[in-house]
């Protein structure tokens, strides 16, 4: 587990992708900081909690979903 400090403007999305290269964790990000669980737009300087999370390798998804 780690920590990430938002900057301002921050959504739930971004930071999903920055730490993961993904949005499709948004839920895991929700579960492991529940206080923040209404924020939609975060202010600078809130200290999140960042779960360990296994991500899909791209090279095993289909074509039409690799990026």
């Amino acid at each position: 587990m780690r920590n990430y400090t938002t900057a301002q403007g921050d959504t739930w999305d971004i930071i999903s992708y920055r730490v993961y290269g993904t949005e499709k964790v948004i839920d895991i990000l929700i579960e492991a900081n529940h206080q923040y669980r209404n924020v939609t737009i975060f202010p600078a300087n809130i200290k999140l909690v960042i779960p360990d999370v296994e991500t899909v390798a791209l090279s095993t998804l289909p074509p039409w979903k690799r990026s």
